[in-house]
């Protein structure tokens, strides 16, 4: 028990499923977030912002009934039904319904900020997480769903990933199949069903279709059949043609995905960094042609790091304009769990690449001077910040993960100098106060 008058302390811990993130997991997110950031601004996508909570009627019903059970939902001072976002692409269909006439279409945005979904924790996944999104609102051209897959390119390039393969297929290839065999009314079932065939095999898939979406074993075969297409774009897009032969829907997915890979083609990117899965359709029901998954070469068990697709009716609920879109998502806690996982984040807990060390507790003014001086001339720099023994200073600095430390004592005030320590070599050098800041410069420069 307490002691009378005494508060209980509060254990201090998280909720399962969210996390804190320490300086060096910060940095590391930061620096994803930079790099997405400049990839998206570099094809003209503008950023915007939305609110974490929106009615729950902007969001339910739109993602499917998997994603409705995992929305946190409750009754905003007991009067309005509130709920969480579980993605930042339904939110953009209610803010371009909403803005559209001050925006102008076509539109582009990118949109980096949590998400919230109610499910099960596991590895990379978690209840809290930052999506790094990019959309094309506004219209129906193939070239917006191509360009797509150039963004997926070139942020993991960014990123600095050398083997990966983007997934694409086409919705409209999947549902000219269903018209094709009469199964159209079971279209929502059996492609959430499919999104499900590298995790349980075909056999548990067809037994799914055939129980959850009441179809029969022949349907569920030609389904799968077609999903378990493989070989190159060209093979499995000829062998799909008499498949879909006469269905408008179907023809015009395949027709779209030629072109899509024609541009491929012409890249002049490695083979297979891009490849036709017929499998796979994605979860999330709003989905309408173009879709795509990435998958790490050394790290497939993951999962897709950046997926998307196209989506053509989810602003009717909010507008009478058509307002298509597609884009797609990076996910940046699988992502960074993936580097991590793979040795490619960096230990260091300061953004700033030099410690100015203090030695003299009456030059206070004079490292301080010098900190300033180095930040004008774009350098970060952390100053001491009180006069300590150099040992205790230098661990301070090994551990925070600076790369050059400098240090003055009286002696180096005397000569106008400053000493310039490489934590990363452990070499040192002397070098006069007013060279100190193009010094530093070529140090770093060369370290890159």
């Amino acid at each position: 028990m307490s002691e009378p008058g005494k508060k209980q302390k509060i254990k201090p811990q998280t909720l399962r499923g969210f996390r804190d993130f320490l300086p060096d997991q910060m940095m590391a997110r930061e620096q994803l977030i930079d790099i997405a950031r400049s990839v998206y601004r570099s094809y003209g996508f503008a950023p915007i912002d939305t609110p974490a909570l929106e009615y729950a009627e902007v969001l339910l019903g739109k993602g499917g009934e998997e994603s409705d059970k995992q929305v946190f939902r409750f009754t905003d001072q007991g009067e309005r039904d509130v709920a969480m976002r579980f993605d930042l692409t339904v939110p953009l269909a209610r803010f371009a319904a909403q803005y559209v006439q001050e925006l102008g279409i076509p539109f582009r945005r990118y949109h980096i900020a949590p998400v919230w979904r109610g499910e099960r924790p596991a590895r990379g996944r978690f209840r809290e997480f930052m999506q790094c999104d990019f959309d094309t609102i506004g219209t129906l051209s193939n070239s917006a769903d191509i360009e797509t897959l150039f963004v997926i390119n070139d942020l993991l390039e960014k990123i600095g990933i050398e083997r990966f393969t983007i997934r694409v297929n086409n919705r409209k290839v999947l549902n000219g199949l269903l018209e094709k065999c009469g199964l159209q009314e079971h279209a929502v079932s059996i492609l959430r069903s499919l999104d499900k065939l590298d995790k349980i095999g075909r056999d548990a898939v067809q037994a799914e279709m055939q129980e959850k979406a009441g179809i029969p074993a022949e349907g569920a075969a030609r389904v799968l059949d077609m999903a378990q297409l493989k070989g190159k774009p060209s093979d499995v897009l000829s062998a799909l043609d008499g498949m879909l032969a006469g269905s408008a829907t179907g023809e015009l997915g395949l027709a779209n995905l030629r072109e899509l890979f024609t541009s491929v083609d012409r890249c002049g990117w490695p083979e297979g960094r891009v490849i036709l899965d017929v499998a796979i359709a994605r979860g999330l029901d709003y989905y309408t042609g173009t879709i795509y998954e990435t998958i790490l070469g050394d790290l497939p068990e993951i999962g897709s790091v950046c997926s998307g697709g196209r989506y053509d009716n989810l602003a009717e609920l909010f507008t009478s304009q058509q307002l298509p879109g597609v884009g797609a998502s990076l996910g940046l806690d699988r992502m960074l769990a993936a580097l991590e996982e793979l040795g490619r984040t960096k230990k260091a807990t300061t953004p700033a690449p030099v410690l100015v060390t203090m030695f003299e507790s009456g030059r206070v003014a004079d490292y301080l001077q010098m900190g300033r001086m180095l930040r004008m001339a774009g350098i970060g720099a952390e100053v001491y910040p009180e006069a300590k023994n150099i040992g205790k200073q230098m661990k301070y600095a090994d551990r925070r993960g600076f790369r050059l430390c400098l240090i003055a004592g009286e002696n180096e005030f005397a000569a106008g100098q400053w000493q310039i320590k490489d934590l990363t070599r452990g070499t040192q050098i002397s070098v006069a106060t007013l060279e100190v800041a193009a010094e530093i410069s070529k140090i770093l420069l060369a370290q890159e």
